[in-house]
């Protein structure tokens, strides 16, 4: 299996993502989108290379569940208006957990890669152009749009991994 930059795994802990991700792809082809399955194997093989890693204990249908909630929480993934959505609740119970058991070890999953709702790498590429959070920086104090800075500043934004694009 090859997998593409950022999903690299040790070899000890192949096994593990494989696991995970043959719970996390099929769940999201069927309730949510191929991006969600790219961020989840994405978070997946992150959780894999920490040392030592959280997901050497525990089930792994929680862990896989776990991830798909932090990454759905960072997208809104449980707002009515958003598209695809569904309950935490419901999003448990396709796993076989308890909506309680699904949000703790989602907190563990956001702790332990720093995630959170600005920081880029987590979000859905089709949401990135659309989400302004992403797009602020500080530059002279002032935290300002970089988009509508001159195309310097947007470059500098990028080289330093500010930014996931230049606009």
């Amino acid at each position: 299996m090859t997998k593409p930059a950022g999903e690299s795994v040790p070899k000890l802990m192949l096994p593990t993502y494989e696991a995970i991700v043959s719970l996390t792809d099929p769940f999201c082809k069927e309730y949510l989108t191929e991006e969600y399955a790219a961020l989840c194997r994405k978070a997946a093989a992150a959780l894999c290379r920490k040392r030592p890693s959280p997901l050497l204990s525990g089930n792994l249908n929680t862990w896989a569940c776990a991830i798909v909630y932090a990454i759905g929480s960072v997208n809104f993934l449980f707002d009515r208006s958003q598209t695809p959505s569904m309950s935490a609740a419901d999003l448990a119970a396709a796993f076989g957990i308890a909506k309680s058991t699904a949000g703790n070890k989602a907190k563990a999953v956001r702790d332990a890669l720093d995630m959170d709702y600005f920081d880029w790498h987590w979000l859905l590429p089709s949401r990135l152009a659309d989400f302004s959070a992403v797009w602020m920086v500080e530059v002279n104090g002032l935290i300002v749009d970089v988009r509508q800075m001159p195309r310097e500043i947007q470059q500098e934004a990028f080289r330093k991994g500010y930014i996931p694009y230049l606009p």
